[in-house]
């Protein structure tokens, strides 16, 4: 891979941050939290959080996504 495609992949790495970042500050400033099927438990001085719901739904929108991308760099 030639400094052009490098460079290119970076500065798409670094958009895709950047977005994810900005997703991320927009769901904390509208009051997006816990999701039904994230697991709490806690008791006195512990606690555990086990964030099934959330791993589930990042785990899809990541995958289409990345399909999107792929697809759009496979032509």
């Amino acid at each position: 891979m030639d400094l052009q495609g490098i460079g290119r992949l970076i500065a798409i790495a670094g958009l895709v941050l950047v977005l994810a970042g900005l997703a991320l500050w927009l769901a904390g400033r509208i009051g997006l939290g816990p999701l039904p099927g994230d697991i709490r438990i806690a008791n006195g001085n512990w606690g555990c959080f086990v964030p099934l719901g959330t791993m589930l739904l990042l785990s899809l929108l990541l995958t289409i996504v990345l399909n999107i991308v792929l697809r759009l760099f496979n032509r």
